[in-house]
């Protein structure tokens, strides 16, 4: 099991920025091409990334590069760099349909990418989010990631406390993904002195089934981590289920309970979720 828990956005051409991400607790890094460099930075990121992506680091991270557009100066570029740097994944903004992914898959191949080097897909637009089934059945696409600002943009909704205008499209992207058997990451906090806000919207998107949350801040990593990590209570919990249903399988029954609830094989298989992430966790 990979654990997502904290994916943190870093500006690739921030050397100082790159260097401090050694030391931080998230589980991946995403070295940022996009949005957070400008137009004349944006040469001196991408080499920067490729450096970072290769050092060897960075420890336990899960690294990825985050290129910029097919349809920008440098989106082409990025991709074949990425490919040579051989990062876990690529993310890819802005994602319209499953011949977008096709067409960001063929660049990889002919840069010499290995198999293993992944697409993170952007669900960002209104394309994205019609398309998102086809998207997430891409061989290639390993998770998707919900660029809430700018889906928030192109929809002409409010990004507000509970974030009701979106719920239905943060939803259909997991089900889509859910549907394939992938990954899917919560969008962006972007007030990071309301550490409330953000605790809350973790927790939203941890009781939706979000894997994990994309973080714009250090200070984000360590609520974040808590969010969507097993309670000792939930792991407590899990093993009792997973005895207590060993018994009654010895003793030839089909059902058990556990604190005056019923247990059937669903509530085992997610008591063994909570344990393969709480090892997950501790191994990383």
């Amino acid at each position: 099991m990979k654990v997502r828990r904290s994916v943190l956005y870093m500006p690739a051409a921030n050397a100082r920025a790159l260097e401090k991400a050694k030391q931080l607790d998230c589980d991946a890094i995403i070295f940022d091409l996009e949005d957070a460099v400008a137009a004349d930075a944006k040469e001196t990121a991408r080499t920067r990334a490729v450096e970072a992506a290769t050092s060897g680091e960075y420890g336990h991270r899960e690294l990825t590069i985050r290129c910029n557009g097919l349809d920008t100066p440098w989106g082409e570029a990025d991709v074949a760099a990425a490919a040579e740097a051989a990062p876990s994944a690529v993310v890819i903004p802005k994602v319209s349909s499953a011949h977008h992914v096709q067409s960001v898959s063929d660049l990889l191949d002919n840069a010499g990418a290995p198999a293993k080097t992944a697409i993170w897909a952007m669900i960002e637009t209104p394309q994205a989010m019609l398309a998102t089934a086809d998207i997430a059945a891409h061989p290639r696409v390993e998770l998707l990631v919900m660029g809430t600002n700018d889906m928030a943009k192109e929809l002409g909704a409010r990004l507000v406390p509970g974030r009701h205008p979106l719920l239905p499209h943060l939803a259909g992207a997991l089900l889509a993904a859910r549907r394939h058997g992938i990954m899917a990451l919560d969008g962006v906090y972007n007030d990071v002195r309301n550490a409330d806000g953000f605790a809350a919207e973790c927790q939203q998107g941890f009781e939706m089934g979000f894997d994990g949350k994309t973080l714009i801040h250090p200070s984000q990593i360590e609520p974040c981590n808590v969010t969507w990590s097993p309670s000792a209570d939930d792991i407590d919990h899990a093993r009792r289920v997973i005895t207590a249903f060993d018994e009654a399988e010895r003793d030839g029954r089909g059902v058990a309970t556990v604190d005056g609830q019923m247990i059937e094989n669903l509530h085992v298989d997610n008591a063994r979720r909570t344990l393969s992430m709480v090892e997950a966790i501790t191994t990383r």
